[in-house]
């Protein structure tokens, strides 16, 4: 028996299939032109850190009688704004922050790792994985810090294999959604 929710869901399986095709459309883009699909990321976040500031300028003037919360989201704006404008006009700039941050992340945690690797040396027991960890870490950011457009591809790359992964299995679900809409229990519903 399909339920009722499920059986008005099913109605729309073309919405599901327009999504799915849109991902594996993304994820084809991605891969045939990183170049092209990180520079429409990176734009992307710039509009919307603007757009982001501007709303929060306007919450600022807004609730400017409340002293202390007015002046959070005044500053918040004016970042917003000025990280926002940045991208637009050095884009380049964004896009190596982003991977400098992911690579510094990588060295502390993996020094953090192999830090509680060698406390827990006698008390954790299989502590080498734990360490192996840590240096896997430490190399992968060394390696964003000292290749950073390579690790912008590289992200670009898994975005798109997400997107048509993603993608292909939401087509699915949209074909065995149509299944279920055009069955004589769904039509009754």
């Amino acid at each position: 028996m399909i339920a009722p929710a499920i059986a008005r869901l099913a109605r729309f399986w073309w919405l599901l299939g327009l999504r799915g095709l849109l991902g594996v459309m993304f994820g084809v883009a991605a891969l045939v032109w990183p170049g092209v699909t990180l520079a429409v990321l990176i734009l992307f976040f710039g509009a919307y850190m603007f757009v982001d500031g501007a709303f929060a300028l306007i919450a600022a003037i807004r609730f400017r009688h409340e002293r202390e919360h007015w002046v959070m989201l005044l500053l918040e704006g004016l970042l917003g704004i000025a990280i926002g404008t940045i991208t637009f006009l050095w884009p380049g700039l964004t896009a190596l922050a982003w991977v400098y941050t992911i690579a510094a992340w990588a060295i502390v945690t993996g020094i953090l790792e192999l830090t509680s690797a060698f406390l827990l040396r006698r008390t954790l027991g299989p502590e080498i994985v734990l360490g192996l960890g840590g240096i896997v870490s430490i190399v992968f950011g060394i390696a964003m810090a000292a290749l950073p457009l390579i690790g912008l591809f590289v992200w670009v790359i898994m975005t798109g294999a997400y997107a048509i992964a993603f993608g292909i299995l939401l087509l699915v679900a949209a074909i065995r959604m149509r299944r279920v809409a055009k069955s004589p229990v769904a039509a009754s519903v």
